[in-house]
Formats: C-alpha cells, sequence, structure tokens
C-alpha cells in the first residue's frame, strides 16, 4: 500500500506540468508556434524595445520564473515565491518549449539552479540540493541528494544564485539578513564556495549585501556579481552595483561603505571607503540588479562578444520607478566603458510594469533566455539580420 501511494505521488509530483499539476498549469504549460501570437499580444511584447535586428517572443510559460541554467538538452528553471523547480524543453527545436516538467515541489525558496556532469544542484535557503542523471528522468525524478546544509536558516535575502566556477567550485552566496545591519558570523554578506560533493566550504568574498546572479569573464576567468543596495537612504542613494572579484579575499563594503564612495550613516562613521573594493560600474539606484551573464554565443554580433547583460528587476521602493529592463555593459581592459539599456520598455512611461525580468540565460542557438516572475514568462530574444 505504501508502495502504491509513493508511486501515486511521483506521477502527480513528476507528470509534465501541462497534463496534471493543476497549480502550475494556471501559468506553466507548453508554448507552441500556433499560441505564440496570442501571448505575445496579451503580454504587450510589442512595446518592448530591442537593438536594430533584434526580435523578442515568448518562449516559455513557467511560474514565478526566476534564476536559469542550462543542461545539455533541458532548461532548468528555480522559484522564490513559489516551491518547485521546472524542466523546460524545445524538442522539436521551433523555438518555442512544448513540455515543461516539475522537478520538485516542496522545497524552500528554490531560486537557484546549476547543472555540472548530468546533475541539477537546486539552492535552497540553507541547504543545496542534487538531483544525479536528471535529464533521463524528468519523468520520474530520483529523490534529491543532500550535498550541504549548513547555511543559515535566515528568511530574508535567503534565497540564492548558484552556479560553478571556472575551478569547479559552486559559488553559493549568503544574503545579509536586513536591510542593513553587522553580523559577527562573516558568512552573512559573502559568497562562499564549495565542492560539489559538498565539502571544503570558504567564504570567497564579503561585504555584499545581497547578489544574487553573478559570471565569470569568458577572457580572464574574473568573477563579477551584482549587488542590491541598502535601502532607506532616499529615492537616488545608493546605487546597485557591479562588481568584479578576480581573487579571494576582497570585501566590497557592505555594511561600513555604500556604491564605494557613501558611509552607512549608521556602521559608516569609523570606516574609511578606500578600505573597501569599489564597484567597477555604479548601476541605477534601487534597480534590484539581479542576474547576470557574458554573452559567449555566435548568433549575436561580434560587437557582443564576451560582454556582460544584466537584469534589472525593477524598484519597489523609489518614488519615480526605475529599472524592469535589460542592461548591456560593455567591458575593456577589465573596466566598464559603457552602461546602455539592450531590452526596455517593460516600465512604460506612465508608469505602468508589463513585466520584471529576473535572470539571463543563453539558448544552445546563441539566442538570449530572459525570465520574468511576474508574468511567468520566459522571453527569448533572436538577432535576425
Amino acid at each position: 500500500m505504501a508502495m502504491q501511494l509513493r508511486s501515486i505521488l511521483s506521477f502527480l509530483v513528476c507528470w509534465p506540468v501541462l497534463a496534471c499539476n493543476s497549480q502550475a498549469s494556471k501559468s506553466s504549460g507548453s508554448v507552441t508556434r500556433q499560441n505564440a501570437a496570442k501571448l505575445f499580444t496579451r503580454y504587450q511584447m510589442n512595446k518592448i524595445i530591442l537593438p536594430p535586428g533584434f526580435s523578442i517572443a515568448v518562449y516559455a510559460q513557467v511560474d514565478n520564473a526566476r534564476s536559469m541554467c542550462r543542461g545539455e538538452r533541458t532548461l532548468f528553471v528555480g522559484n522564490r515565491t513559489g516551491d518547485k523547480v521546472y524542466a523546460v524543453q524545445d524538442n522539436d527545436n521551433d523555438g518555442f518549449a512544448e513540455k515543461v516538467w516539475v522537478v520538485d515541489a516542496g522545497l524552500d525558496q528554490p531560486n537557484g539552479v546549476a547543472f555540472r556532469n548530468g546533475s541539477l544542484y537546486v539552492a535552497e535557503v540553507s541547504r543545496i540540493l542534487r538531483y544525479d542523471d536528471i535529464e533521463n528522468r524528468l519523468a520520474n525524478p530520483p529523490r534529491p541528494v543532500v550535498v550541504y546544509d549548513k547555511y543559515p536558516t535566515d528568511a530574508h535575502h535567503g534565497w540564492k544564485f548558484i552556479a560553478f566556477g571556472p575551478d569547479g567550485m559552486l559559488y553559493v552566496p549568503v544574503g545579509a539578513p536586513c536591510n542593513v545591519c553587522e553580523k559577527k558570523d562573516p558568512i552573512y554578506a559573502s559568497i562562499t564556495r564549495i565542492n560539489p560533493d559538498g565539502t571544503g566550504m570558504s567564504i570567497y568574498a564579503r561585504g555584499i549585501r545581497n547578489t544574487v546572479g553573478f559570471a565569470w569573464h569568458p577572457q580572464t576567468g574574473a568573477l563579477w556579481f551584482t549587488d542590491n543596495g541598502r535601502d532607506n537612504m532616499g529615492n537616488d542613494m545608493p546605487a546597485d552595483e557591479l562588481n568584479c572579484a578576480p581573487s579571494p579575499g576582497m570585501h566590497f563594503g557592505f555594511p561600513y561603505c555604500h556604491q564605494g564612495d557613501t558611509p552607512d550613516p549608521g556602521f559608516g562613521k569609523d570606516s574609511a571607503c578606500n578600505a573597501f573594493t569599489a564597484p567597477a560600474q555604479k548601476l541605477g539606484p534601487h534597480v534590484a540588479a539581479l542576474g547576470m551573464r557574458f554573452y559567449t554565443g555566435k548568433q549575436f554580433l561580434p560587437e557582443y562578444q564576451n560582454q556582460a547583460f544584466i537584469a534589472e528587476h525593477g524598484s519597489w521602493n523609489r518614488e519615480t520607478p526605475l529599472g524592469y529592463r535589460v542592461m548591456l555593459c560593455r567591458i575593456a581592459d577589465n573596466k566598464v566603458v559603457q552602461y546602455i539599456p539592450f531590452a526596455h520598455g517593460w516600465l512604460q512611461p506612465d508608469g505602468t510594469v508589463l513585466g520584471r525580468p529576473v535572470d539571463i540565460e543563453w539558448h544552445k542557438d546563441g539566442s538570449m533566455l530572459i525570465s520574468d516572475d511576474k508574468n511567468g514568462l520566459i522571453y527569448r530574444v533572436r538577432f535576425n539580420p
């Protein structure tokens, strides 16, 4: 009887979303060439502004789509307000994901996802899980292996973005459990790294309020990451940051100094900002810069090679909203030389918000995938010369 019950539960959790998962199917399901035009109209995607030659379409419907990673033939998508991790497939290669699977449910803010050697790694608030041979087992996913379970349990800034670095280690951030505070435990406001088996946890960088996106430069191998500035210092202070940490041990200022040049009114009285690493680029104030990636595909023009794209989720506490866009940071000689919009229009001139970009990932053909947790969508941006 117990075995029959487990089989029924496994069927309900693992069957494709469009077939039986009633909760997720409200905003998660197949996208086909036939319904893509209707979705384009429904979400007013004609208002999204892109550089000449680029176009945008809905690639997938995934409830509360957050961080993404790509396997060999599958896109994996995490949740923040939900409890599920999804697998998205475009098996007929028509540019629209016709199948969405629930990999697992009942998780604690499973925002972060990373893929390595056939296994999917998922970050909850306090632990890292691993699903082995996942792409061959989407119809019946394995029970997760607990890789590491000693991260703090604080819900505030507890959701995580994770990724494997060039050194083969899994990088895992631990946000500050507050708007601004000073904690004795150095693991807070940091980026840590662990071996794939969960051993060897160490702190790579400190003074980072809350990063929800990072990547390594394809040429230099340096770690670059976004960081969200603190609240309650006014509409225009402080700026979010794009930072560069080419080596371990660097401190980026939080909670003592913000945006590289502004002491915190409460915690910065005894600290000089020049004692910390300044940001490589000040981003907009309160834009909520999240996911970022360097372009390494072949579809875009050569001028985009090795340049950084940043998803700005959008301000929630600024009198005049800002963000709600994908920005391009051009980098030369390890310095940012330009910070300009690439895809915008989700924030309309009258203040209407049409969507909220969260993360960026690359399709195998070199096009750009953008997750949007407001609409439960993943967009695909292509270059059409």
